[in-house]
């Protein structure tokens, strides 16, 4: 259970203006992106006089049924923002998080209530949002999807190392000077340059928790610079770990500066502990941010890829490559866009924001054709090779802005639609997209998103031509308030 010392501590470690708090406050859900709300009674005034108003406040770290006295950190015009600094009353729904950095790790921020309350909340904000944002009155949701694995489902993880780790409870009350800050984990909530130090990770195999074990350990014996960030000095930069559910494993160390005795030094030991690895690369990443798709990755050891497979599909994920990070999940969910999009073998399909070609490639033996279109062209690379690696000659792919290519020339040149599948980023789609698709006219549209307000936006701006036929939950990621929700539309 976190303690009111830790919650304290943990969330007053900067010094802010200071706002007032409230007593007594009862958390009454849970938010969309995360965070818990609670209501409280306000004065205001209006025209002069003092009136009573009703507040919104989203809060951290607690769970609906919890009473606490919150302590005010951000104002705006019509909510506000705060944390716990007193709990009066845990509720019933909390239970013990099972992660030892539950509470200062910015992942899994859900564990403290029970899996299935997680799905009921879920499920609950999805209806919400869809007739709050996108104006749609239906009378329920298909039920969410329960994801078959709540712990270690993850196929990709991302570490930081840092010179400067994140000083936890145990650290700031001990007696003993801190000598060693290196770390080698996930970057702390709103501290660009401050990264926790990760025993265990619940998140990915045990693989993947072993093999940066041993990275930081052998670092940290062989005296190897951790990065700092604000200074931009030292040689270990990131890890990148993938795998996949054939056994494949990707090792992909990032390195600020060309040391090359030091890096061949650990990838050769690396190696060698772990011979299980059947991709190990490394980068050098001398730039400011720590994205990597603008350089050149070397290949150390191995094959530059590794491979997944979706019932009798193979796909080849490469070092830069996109593919749904649950893989077991992802498979559930693609069989949910099969089944909405209801394809005869007659259907020309746009796979649009197609990524690497995964859910073009997974329907294209149930369709006439398949066009995918996704901006980053090497993506669309990797489309083309799992296409022709499992021998599909029905599909067509295109690199390039959606807005852009997606226009009434290239609809002539590659055929009119009868469906179009949609998986957008985050923002979802811009509006000229959504007016090419509205001309088109497609008879059915199939949109995933990750994003249930961007998505409802969306179907507010199709509703003059399309009505909501099915909607179905899909749980990509226990623990978190991401929920990928899969909806069916079919023109009036």
């Amino acid at each position: 259970m976190i303690t009111n010392k830790k919650i304290k501590f943990i969330m007053g470690r900067r010094k802010k203006k200071r706002y007032p708090a409230y007593k007594n406050v009862e958390i009454i859900d849970l938010a969309i992106e995360g965070k818990a709300v609670a209501k409280v009674k306000t004065e205001i005034f209006v025209d002069g006089k003092k009136e009573t108003s009703e507040m919104t406040i989203f809060v951290n770290k607690v769970v609906p049924g919890d009473i606490v006295d919150v302590q005010i950190n951000k104002k705006k015009r019509n909510y506000r923002e705060g944390y716990p600094v007193n709990f009066h009353k845990y509720s019933e729904k909390r239970i013990e998080p099972f992660c030892e950095h539950f509470g200062t790790c910015g992942g899994c921020t859900r564990q403290s209530i029970s899996y299935e309350d997680q799905l009921f909340y879920k499920q609950k904000q999805i209806k919400e949002t869809l007739k709050r944002i996108g104006k749609i009155d239906f009378e329920e949701l298909e039920t969410i999807l329960p994801a078959p694995e709540t712990t270690f489902y993850r196929n990709k993880l991302e570490y930081t190392f840092s010179d400067s780790r994140w000083l936890t409870d145990a650290d700031i009350n001990t007696n003993n000077e801190i000598k060693n800050r290196n770390a080698l984990g996930f970057h702390i909530p709103g501290r660009f340059d401050k990264v926790i130090d990760i025993k265990k990770c619940w998140l990915q195999t045990e693989s993947s928790n072993k093999i940066r074990l041993w990275i930081k350990d052998f670092a940290n014996k062989n005296k190897y610079e951790f990065f700092n960030l604000r200074k931009q000095t030292g040689l270990l930069r990131n890890l990148i770990i993938r795998t996949a559910t054939t056994g494949d494993i990707m090792v992909i160390v990032s390195f600020f500066k060309k040391d090359t005795e030091k890096i061949l030094k650990l990838l050769e030991k690396l190696s060698k502990e772990f011979p299980e690895i059947s991709s190990l690369m490394y980068v050098i990443n001398p730039k400011k941010n720590d994205t990597i798709t603008d350089l050149k990755i070397e290949l150390f050891k191995g094959k530059d890829h590794i491979m997944e497979t979706m019932e009798e599909l193979k796909f080849k994920v490469g070092a830069k490559s996109f593919y749904q990070t649950n893989s077991k999940q992802a498979y559930n969910l693609y069989k949910i866009v099969r089944e909405f999009a209801g394809l005869t073998g007659k259907e020309i399909v746009y796979d649009l924001y197609t990524g690497t070609g995964t859910i073009a490639n997974f329907l294209a033996s149930n369709a006439k054709k398949i066009i995918g279109i996704e901006y980053v062209s090497e993506a669309i690379n990797d489309a083309k090779i799992n296409s022709k690696l499992n021998k599909i000659n029905n599909t067509e792919f295109y690199a390039g802005m959606m807005k852009d290519i997606l226009n009434k020339k290239f609809i002539t040149k590659t055929g009119k639609p009868d469906v179009i599948i949609l998986d957008p980023p985050r923002a979802g789609m811009h509006k000229n997209v959504v007016n090419i698709i509205l001309e088109t006219e497609p008879e059915k549209i199939v949109y995933v998103s990750c994003n249930p307000a961007t998505q409802a936006r969306d179907i507010q701006l199709m509703n003059e031509k399309y009505e909501l036929l099915r909607t179905k939950p899909v749980d990509m990621f226990p623990h978190t308030h991401h929920t990928e929700n899969v909806v069916l539309l079919h023109k009036k």
